[in-house]
C-alpha cells in the first residue's frame, strides 16, 4: 500500500509533466481514496475500462486518455456523468498522462514502439517543446511491403500504407496516436518512412508529393504500451497489485 499523494508526486516528477503545454490536465484527475493497493491500467477512461475497474477491486485507474479535453463541453452531463459517478461511487482515483507519456525515454509509447518494431533509436525532433517525433534506423532496408508486414505482426492490425514513391526503407521516423499531422517535418527532415496511428484527408497528398512512405498503424494499436509499463514499473516501484486491461479499439 502507498499514499496516492507519494505516487502522485513520484510519477508527475518522473514524467517531468511541467515541461508539456497539453490539451488535457497530466495527473490526478478524479480523487479516490487516499491509499493505493491496487492498480488498473488502459489505454482510455472510457466507462468499459472504468467498469472493469470497478469488477476489479482497483484503487486507481491509470490511463493515457482521461477527462477533461481542451474545448470540450464543460458540463457533467450524459457519458461523462456516468463515467464520474461510477468513479466517485467507487472512491478510484483516475490519473491520466498525455503528451509525457509518449515522449519519456523509458517507459514512453514512442520509445516502446520504436523497440517492439526492431528500429535503431537516432534522435528526436519536431517542432513541439519538447519535441516528440522520434527516428531511427532499420537493421537493414525494407520494403514498403515488409515494413506493413512487420506492422501488422507486432501491433495485430494491419496498417494504412500511403505509397511515397518505390524507395526502400532505412530511416524512419514515428510518433504514436493522432500524430499525423508531423509527417510533412519528417519529409523536410529526410526520412524514408513516417509512421504514426491516425490519418487526415491531406495526409495523402503530402505523402506522395512529398516522396515519404506513410503508416497509419492505428492510434489505440500504437499507444497500448506505454501505460502498460508505466503502471507495471510503479506497481514494482510501490509495492501495488496491477492489471492491464485491454478495451478492444479498430482505430
Amino acid at each position: 500500500m502507498a499514499a496516492l499523494r507519494e505516487i502522485l508526486q513520484y510519477t508527475n516528477d518522473l514524467l517531468e509533466i511541467d515541461r508539456f503545454k497539453d490539451y488535457a490536465p497530466n495527473g490526478l484527475q478524479v480523487e479516490g481514496g487516499s491509499d493505493i493497493k491496487s492498480i488498473v491500467s488502459g489505454v482510455t477512461a472510457s466507462l468499459e475500462l472504468v467498469t472493469a475497474a470497478v469488477e476489479a477491486g482497483a484503487d486507481a485507474l491509470l490511463v493515457h486518455h482521461g477527462y477533461f479535453w481542451k474545448g470540450e463541453d464543460p458540463c457533467v452531463s450524459g457519458m461523462k456523468k456516468r463515467r464520474l459517478q461510477a468513479l466517485l461511487k467507487h472512491e478510484i482515483s483516475l490519473i491520466a498522462y498525455h503528451l509525457p507519456l509518449d515522449a519519456h525515454p523509458v517507459y514512453g509509447n514512442n520509445a516502446l514502439l520504436g523497440a517492439l518494431l526492431g528500429i535503431e533509436f537516432k534522435g528526436v525532433f519536431g517542432s513541439s517543446s519538447p519535441p516528440l517525433v522520434m527516428e531511427g534506423e532499420f537493421p537493414a532496408a525494407l520494403s514498403a511491403a515488409e515494413v506493413s508486414e512487420l506492422l501488422a505482426e507486432k501491433l495485430g492490425r494491419n496498417p494504412l500504407h500511403i505509397s511515397g514513391g518505390e524507395t526502400l526503407i532505412k530511416t524512419i521516423a514515428w510518433c504514436s496516436g493522432g500524430a499525423q499531422n508531423y509527417i510533412e517535418e519528417a519529409a523536410v527532415h529526410g526520412v524514408d518512412a513516417y509512421i504514426s496511428g491516425e490519418i487526415s484527408e491531406k495526409t495523402t497528398h503530402i505523402a506522395r508529393e512529398m516522396g515519404v512512405h506513410y503508416f497509419a498503424a492505428g492510434h489505440h494499436a500504437t499507444e497500448r504500451y506505454g501505460i502498460e509499463s508505466l503502471s507495471m514499473h510503479l506497481s514494482r516501484q510501490f509495492n501495488l497489485s496491477h492489471q492491464f486491461i485491454d478495451i478492444d479499439n479498430p482505430v
